[in-house]
C-alpha cells in the first residue's frame, strides 16, 4: 500500500536501520541521509510504498517512472523503476524483494511498461543472486557517465543494472 505522510518518522528509522547495517556490510557503499522534502514528495506523489505486517511497516520501497541519470541511453519511458527497498528488522526473512517484484510487475502492466528496472551499487554477489532469484536479469555493471545529478553513494560507483521484462 501507499505510504502517507504519518510514515515519515518510520521510512527514516528504516533508512538509518539500512545505513548500519551498510557500514557493516558494505562501507564502500552507504545510502546518504535523503532529505525529507524528497522523501515527503515520493509519498505526495503516490510513489513511496510500505507492506505492513501485525500494524508495524515491515518494508518500504520508492518507485520512480523516469532514470535517466542512471539509466541513461536505456530510459525510454518504458519502465518502472524500483528505489531504495528497506525492511524492518523483525521481518528480515520474507523474501519481500520477490514480493515488490511480483507487485511492481502488475503494476508496470496497469501504467503501461514495458519493463521493471532497479539498480545497486557495488560488487554484491549474494544482492545479485538474491534479485537474479527473483526474477530480474542481470545486465551487468559499469560506471555511470555523469554521475553528479545523483545521491553520493553513486559518484564513481559500479552500477549494477538489473531488468525484468514484462509479456
Amino acid at each position: 500500500m501507499n505510504s502517507n505522510l504519518d510514515d515519515i518518522p518510520e521510512i527514516f528509522r528504516l533508512y538509518q536501520l539500512a545505513r548500519d547495517f551498510q557500514k557493516i556490510q558494505f562501507p564502500e557503499n552507504l545510502w546518504p541521509e535523503f532529505d525529507q522534502d524528497f522523501i515527503a514528495t515520493e509519498v505526495i506523489e503516490n510513489r513511496q510504498f510500505k507492506i505492513v505486517i501485525d500494524n508495524k511497516i515491515a518494508c518500504i520501497w520508492a518507485i520512480t517512472y523516469n532514470d535517466a541519470d542512471i539509466w541513461e541511453e536505456k530510459e525510454n519511458n518504458d519502465a518502472i523503476y524500483i528505489h531504495r527497498i528497506a525492511t524492518n528488522p523483525e521481518f528480515r526473512g520474507n523474501n519481500f524483494v520477490q514480493m515488490i517484484a511480483d507487485w511492481s510487475k502488475d503494476f508496470a502492466r496497469k501504467e503501461n511498461k514495458k519493463f521493471l528496472r532497479m539498480d545497486t551499487c557495488g560488487q554484491n554477489d549474494r544482492l545479485i543472486n538474491h534479485y537474479k532469484n527473483c526474477g530480474f536479469e542481470f545486465l551487468g555493471m559499469k560506471k555511470l557517465k555523469d554521475s553528479s545529478g545523483l545521491q553520493a553513494h553513486y559518484h564513481n560507483a559500479d552500477v549494477c543494472f538489473f531488468e525484468i521484462e514484462l509479456k
